[in-house]
């Protein structure tokens, strides 16, 4: 099963199911990290959420990046949430 299949919701994965973790506020924006078990790793993923309009939008993210731990997977997923917002804004969100 592929690796984006498994942070999407398909397949079973590895048995250490992925939780968001406490938000972070950043420019309006809440990042959510969500470490994703892969081989006895941790990648690093997130969801970006802002409310526009009065609807919650969102943006899935998953990197290559690995971790020997999900809380430095998730460190570092609040790292890459900001740059992602930082380079693109609320255009994460276009479809």
């Amino acid at each position: 099963m592929g690796l984006f299949s498994k942070f999407f919701g398909g397949g079973n994965g590895d048995k250490a199911a992925a939780k968001e973790g406490e938000a972070v506020e950043y420019k309006g924006f809440r990042i959510h990290p969500a470490a994703q078990p892969q081989n006895g790793q941790w990648l690093t993923a997130g969801v970006i959420r802002k409310e526009i309009e009065g609807t919650v939008k969102e943006h899935r993210f998953l990197r290559a990046d690995t971790h020997t731990s999900p809380a430095g997977a998730n460190a570092f997923a609040v790292v890459k949430g900001r740059q992602i917002i930082d380079e693109q804004g609320e255009r994460i969100f276009r479809d």
